[in-house]
């Protein structure tokens, strides 16, 4: 039930702050915005204010906006009220007006953050020498290392941040270390041999090799108050970052670094949201970050159907001074749909693959 709950309530907002965006531009133009929907499929609730029907609808993966003159079929209709008829805006206005709902994503992201760093301060990992993971058959598992155990000295080097066990470790050309730890208040001393193993990025690249032992620092986390300033200086640099985490990912997918059996779909963003929600709403607004920064960027991706499509054709438009014609918009608009259609039932599949192969 949390996994559901939290999957509703993830989606349900990013899917609010995206239809925001271009149903605020569209009254901002003055186009006429006759339904903003919730969801798609069967309505489950409706309510009509002014010119405009209010929908939530049965299936949440999704919502939209629907304009007065947007579609093809409209423009004869349109063409008597062409001051509220989306088709008859100029080209920069209608850009605007798809571009608003990856925007109100990102900029979501960015308020998002700022509430978080302002009430709660910056988070900030405190330098420890607690070691918080030890990698099964590493050599510091063979040599007998536990999580909680505190390195105090490398061959007799004291180590007073973590940078100290890193550097010593990776300098000792793969010969043995003595290692001096504080265990439940008492002192233990055991022989570990690093082995040279591969380290990799979070694409799984690997960039280099060094001596390791298999350990991970503890995360002994602690929050900095911060201003109105540092709050919002953080937020857009938290925000800019999981920008470039998801273009980069896209760009090692091209390349196949990072294989399509990684992409998960509702049912792994249902499952990431359940977890996090139960690690904590701290975890659980960040991950609605990262999700409302994914549903942007992809969003902007120059596929028909999506915004990223439309904001293509417009561009099209304004260099040529006249759109494209209807029949190459529809027969995009069916390639899109059939290219979006196959890319759902693939992370459907591999959804299903993770849970039934684990």
């Amino acid at each position: 039930m949390n996994t559901v709950v939290s999957f509703i309530v993830v989606l349900g907002i990013l899917i609010f702050v995206h239809e925001l965006g271009h149903f605020f531009f569209a009254k901002l133009f003055k186009v006429r915005v006759l339904v903003f929907s919730l969801g798609f499929g069967p309505k489950l609730l409706r309510k009509t204010v002014g010119e405009t029907e209010y929908v939530l609808s049965a299936f949440p993966l999704g919502g939209y906006v629907k304009m007065f003159g947007e579609n093809p079929d409209e423009q004869q209709e349109a063409a008597g009220e062409k001051e509220v008829s989306f088709a008859h805006k100029a080209v920069w206005q209608r850009f605007l007006i798809v571009f608003a709902g990856p925007l109100f994503n990102l900029l979501f992201t960015v308020l998002l953050f700022f509430l978080i760093f302002f009430f709660m301060g910056l988070p900030d990992s405190h330098d420890t020498t607690r070691i918080g993971q030890v990698t099964p058959d590493s050599p510091a598992a063979l040599a007998g290392m536990q999580v909680d155990d505190v390195i105090l000295t490398i061959n007799n080097e004291p180590t007073r941040e973590w940078m100290d066990v890193l550097n010593l470790v990776k300098e000792s050309k793969g010969e043995e270390l003595v290692f001096l730890l504080v265990r439940d208040s008492k002192e233990v001393k055991l022989l570990v041999t690093p082995a040279k193993q591969p380290v990799k990025n979070i694409f799984g690249e690997e960039v280099e090799e060094r001596f390791m032992i298999g350990i991970v620092r503890a995360d002994e986390l602690f929050y900095s108050p911060v201003g109105l300033v540092g709050a919002f200086l953080a937020a857009c640099s938290q925000t800019w970052m999981y920008i470039s985490l998801t273009v980069m990912g896209l760009v090692k997918l091209i390349q196949q670094v990072v294989p399509a059996s990684e992409l998960g779909g509702p049912i792994l963003i249902a499952q990431i949201a359940g977890k996090q929600m139960q690690a904590g709403w701290v975890n659980f607004l960040f991950f609605m970050g990262l999700l409302s920064v994914n549903l942007g960027i992809l969003n902007l991706l120059p596929i028909p159907v999506l915004d990223g499509g439309h904001l293509m054709f417009l561009s099209i438009e304004a260099i040529r001074r006249k759109p494209m014609t209807e029949k190459v918009q529809i027969l995009a608009q069916q390639i899109g749909i059939a290219f979006l259609g196959t890319a759902m039932i693939f992370v459907f599949y591999n959804d299903l693959a993770r849970i039934f192969g684990s």
